[in-house]
């Protein structure tokens, strides 16, 4: 009877472990996938910034080549 006792108390001390062992399995993926999609939101913020950049560029570039345009009319 003891020996039966004992062996169902290592069988559920190895439960426990093995339960354990997959709740920090589960914790550890979900703090990866958090890591992995704050890098990607860190790579979208950096894309929108530099679209941002080129598109300010841009619209001083058409702003730039109005006032040429403006100035050689009124010198003609």
């Amino acid at each position: 009877m003891r020996q039966m006792n004992m062996s169902m108390q290592d069988k559920a001390r190895e439960l426990l472990v093995q339960d354990r062992q997959h709740q920090e399995h589960i914790n550890d993926n979900m703090l990866n996938r958090l890591a992995e999609e704050e890098q990607v939101v860190e790579q979208t913020q950096e894309q929108a910034r530099e679209l941002l950049v080129q598109d300010r560029l841009h619209d001083d570039h058409l702003h730039e080549a109005m006032l040429s345009r403006v100035e050689e009319e009124q010198s003609h």
